[in-house]
């Protein structure tokens, strides 16, 4: 694979745009000759719906101006807006359990849930808050003000109780001695 593809999808990636000399560092390649593969891969670009910039120090894609008026109609629809049941489960856990842990958001849904806590990062609704102090040091996650606005609440205090929504003491210990270990 040519050096401005693998280029094109670390820019496609990246949150940040990315140093020049951090591009040549992980492609093991000089900094002059990444230079001339970022101008390869804007003229490949032309015509495309993508833009390859220089900002904030390092490089990014962008979509192109003039797609921005089918972009606006495109975030409007159902499906650029709503987000899945795994994703919406997953995002209640988050909220009333934060900070939460990827493994302890799959023991509570039963399934593997890195797909859902992704999309709701990648969306602004949580943000890595920590670091849990144990083998591995996984990310611990909480939601942001993004969340807070969405919901139309201030503070997570005005979420509604989780009792309104719990079932009964004796359905939760008939549940549990299900579960126990014998």
């Amino acid at each position: 694979m040519n050096t401005a593809a693998i280029i094109e999808a670390i820019l496609f990636v990246a949150e940040e745009p990315v140093p020049i000399e951090e591009l040549a560092e992980v492609l093991e390649e000089p900094v002059s000759s990444v230079r001339e593969d970022l101008d390869a891969l804007s003229d490949r670009l032309e015509g495309s719906g993508l833009v390859l910039r220089q900002v904030g120090g390092g490089w990014r894609l962008y979509t192109h101006p003039d797609t921005h008026p089918y972009l606006e109609r495109f975030t409007t629809t159902t499906s650029a807006k709503s987000l899945s049941r795994a994703a919406l489960e997953v995002l209640a856990i988050v909220a009333y359990q934060q900070p939460v842990s990827r493994g302890q958001v799959g023991e509570i849904r039963g399934v593997d849930s890195g797909s859902a806590l992704r999309t709701l990062e990648r969306r602004g609704l949580i943000e890595e808050k920590g670091r849990l102090p144990v083998p591995g040091n996984p990310a611990m996650y909480g939601t942001t003000t993004l969340f807070l606005e969405k919901l139309g609440i201030n503070a997570l205090d005005e979420l509604p109780p989780l009792a309104d929504h719990v079932p009964p003491s004796e359905v939760m210990e008939s549940l549990e001695d299900t579960f126990r270990d014998e």
